[in-house]
């Protein structure tokens, strides 16, 4: 089940959700204030390496494999 990130139109509160894909659409209450006008944010995501002796991984591209111009795109 992947998590949302969400943003309360009442409260302001962001926060995260543990959703299944079943009910991904239908509303989810805030914790702070109980009410359901969340809106889901976009997320990111982060990847860690192992970081041991030896040259560094080359950065990667969003769509997949080794970049051939690191830093082009602003995604090193």
């Amino acid at each position: 089940m992947p998590i949302y990130e969400y943003l309360c139109q009442d409260c302001g509160a962001k926060f995260e959700k543990l959703v299944s894909s079943a009910s991904a659409s239908a509303s989810v209450a805030c914790p702070t204030c109980g009410k359901d006008h969340a809106s889901r944010q976009l997320s990111t995501f982060a990847a860690h390496t192992k970081s041991g002796g030896g040259s560094p991984m080359p950065p990667m591209c969003p769509s997949g494999g080794v970049c051939p111009t690191p830093g082009a795109c602003g995604m090193n």
